[in-house]
């Protein structure tokens, strides 16, 4: 079938749509409703149904043959260290933790606290705690002690799986006086600490809280798999609220699998027995999705790489890791790909590797530049593809889905909305727009499988974040229009759209050219005030690892460049070269923040930051430009 015949029977027949590609997953009892529409916009999928996610995950593949199958592959250039579990090896460890969190009284419902760097026990305990119906919380690895004392204290866990360190390119954190200082600041204590020591530095042990990992494993007795209904809550991922209180996005565990099954192979065109490699982190919803669900559920081979795209130990880390594991295909940040660019700009590191195996790139996590998108096809040889998604969904919105049918590729669009998704552009009045007419970009409810059915505990702050701008429809935060042939085009979020002297223009589309300057590795827009037009944009670049080329040649460039593409409207007239950007550690650019610098306004320093010194770095910047901020 074609992707719109395949699209329109997805909007037209959800309950039929979602119901046949439900039968792949395994349940203990069956749905009463595919679809349980009584209490809009709190939708019920497979509403009845019993399931178990751990068993679709591992013990169905073991029975149907896979047992001797690579699950997990594991690679740590930061330790030296490689290793594969099989199907079989993955689900006797993860019975083993499964009853070792069941002996310091872990139980269906229970909240289970995960706090682990990039190993493979961080993928076992989330698939331990599906297995036996608790929730697993999982918060990224080195995060500040108070940001995750408000964690255990929003999902109130019964205990923490934890380990003694992390490791970066040139240091080792210690995460055990992190999760020591969180739980002496929250006011929920946990009963127990699961502590994974590893050999790069032991951790201090807390007598009658903390239990030793490996120990606790071995003495355990393998658990079984416990039915849950389908709605049941299969995790908790938190994300950064407007109000500096995080949302507790929650994730089902009936319409969690078969939206993952069915993406693995309608998406990613990817197959059972194939290796599929999510470059990103357990901690972040591409994790959960990407890494650890979506490949085991399909079949598949997943990889747990730690390590970076540059220093881990050069910019050939991602093609050294796809060469020796034969990877198929690579979904990672547009970010990863720019640092890869930026370090070895003629990708001279590609050519020490085999990629004969290699068949699609997937981007996500923030938009793609077209330049970084084209010079990803051009030095790979394949298709590089870019889509679109959030925490909330926990799947895509928009791509090109090459199990169904392979559109022309257009950089710069995330193609077109995946079957599922009734994806619409309103303006502020919920008039739908004209084609390539910017506006907000929303999706018509009820949402597909997988997609948050809530907030932890906080119904109140789902509606209100998501579901009252406009009645009946999703709102995703995100502005961008769809062109005549129906391809969907992120611009930026609706917070980005900057208003100059009465015309609404994106900072996207003048990142855009910014990227395609040749000298120009990553960049910003965003928007500072101005007394006359409101508000005025201004670009921050990042050059290219070799160019020698000063800045008051290059700005001047790229401020004529804008002038020429965009026109003068834009207004764009202030540009800065800087040595580096300021990111989340899932490398989305931190827009607000610099705009909250530049403009004279207090800020919080967001807990998710990859360094927080670039923030003086970019204060004195701005400074330098006559913009200051009296920040302490």
């Amino acid at each position: 079938m074609s992707y719109q015949a395949i699209y329109d029977c997805s909007i037209q027949d959800p309950d039929g749509f979602w119901g046949e590609a439900a039968e792949s997953i395994h349940w203990y009892k069956k749905w009463d409703r595919v679809l349980n529409r009584m209490n809009p916009p709190f939708y019920k999928w497979f509403d009845g149904a019993k399931t178990n996610t751990c068993y679709n995950a591992l013990d169905r593949h073991i029975e149907s043959g896979r047992a001797d199958q690579a699950a997990l592959i594991y690679d740590s250039p930061v330790t030296n260290a490689k290793k594969t579990y099989t199907y079989r090896e993955l689900r006797d460890r993860v019975a083993k933790l499964a009853g070792a969190l069941g002996a310091l009284g872990v139980e269906k419902g229970d909240r289970v606290l995960i706090y682990m760097p990039m190993v493979p026990e961080a993928v076992m305990a989330m698939l331990a705690c599906a297995r036996i119906g608790a929730i697993h919380s999982v918060v990224f690895g080195g995060f500040a002690a108070n940001e995750l004392a408000t964690r255990i204290d929003d999902a109130k866990p019964k205990a923490i799986v934890s380990a003694s360190c992390g490791i970066e390119v040139q240091r080792v954190i210690a995460y055990k006086p992190l999760l020591d200082e969180a739980i002496s600041l929250s006011t929920h204590k946990p009963t127990a600490c699961l502590i994974l020591q590893r050999p790069q530095l032991q951790a201090e042990m807390h007598d009658g809280r903390d239990v030793d990992f490996e120990e606790a494993c071995e003495n355990a007795q393998p658990a079984d798999c416990v039915p849950v209904a389908a709605t049941d809550p299969l995790y908790i991922l938190y994300t950064s609220g407007t109000t500096g209180i995080p949302k507790g996005i929650v994730r089902d565990n009936g319409g969690h699998m078969v939206a993952l099954q069915w993406s693995m192979k309608y998406i990613y065109n990817v197959q059972p027995g194939e290796v599929f490699w999510a470059a990103s982190d357990v901690g972040w919803v591409v994790g959960h999705s990407y890494i650890v669900y979506g490949p085991l559920l399909n079949g598949s081979t997943t990889v747990v790489f730690e390590g970076k795209p540059v220093g881990t130990p050069d910019p050939g880390a991602f093609w050294r890791v796809i060469a020796d594991h034969n990877v198929s295909v690579l979904f990672t940040a547009p970010t990863a790909i720019r640092a890869i660019k930026r370090e070895d700009p003629n990708a001279s590191y590609l050519e020490k590797y085999d990629l004969s195996h290699f068949r699609t790139l997937f981007l996500a996590g923030e938009r793609c530049d077209p330049d970084t998108l084209i010079w990803s096809m051009d030095k790979l040889k394949v298709p590089v593809i870019d889509h679109w998604w959030q925490t909330e969904t926990g799947w895509p919105i928009s791509a090109n889905c090459l199990g169904i049918e392979q559109f022309e590729i257009r950089p710069g669009s995330a193609t077109k909305p995946v079957p599922g998704y009734d994806v619409q552009v309103l303006d502020i009045s919920g008039n739908q727009k004209e084609v390539n007419d910017i506006g907000n970009v929303v999706v018509k409810l009820p949402m597909p499988p997988g997609c948050l059915p809530t907030l932890w505990n906080n119904d109140a702050r789902f509606v209100n974040s998501y579901m009252t701008m406009y009645d009946g429809y999703y709102l995703t935060g995100d502005a961008g229009y769809i062109d005549e042939e129906g391809y969907l085009w992120i611009m930026s979020r609706i917070d980005d759209i900057i208003n100059v002297a009465g015309h609404r223009l994106s900072t996207g589309a003048m990142e855009e050219v910014l990227a395609s300057h040749p000298d120009v590795a990553e960049c910003a827009v965003f928007g500072v005030k101005d007394d006359l037009k409101g508000e005025v944009p201004m670009g921050m670049v990042v050059l290219k690892a070799g160019v020698m080329r000063p800045a008051e040649v290059i700005v001047p460039e790229l401020v004529k460049l804008v002038r020429e593409k965009i026109g003068p409207v834009a207004a764009f007239k202030l540009a800065t070269v800087v040595k580096r950007l300021p990111k989340t550690r899932s490398g989305k650019i931190l827009r607000g923040t610099i705009k909250k610098i530049a403009d004279g306004e207090e800020y919080k320093v967001p807990a998710t930051i990859d360094d927080p010194a670039i923030l003086e770095e970019i204060t004195e910047n701005l400074t330098q430009m006559g913009f200051a901020h009296p920040h302490e």
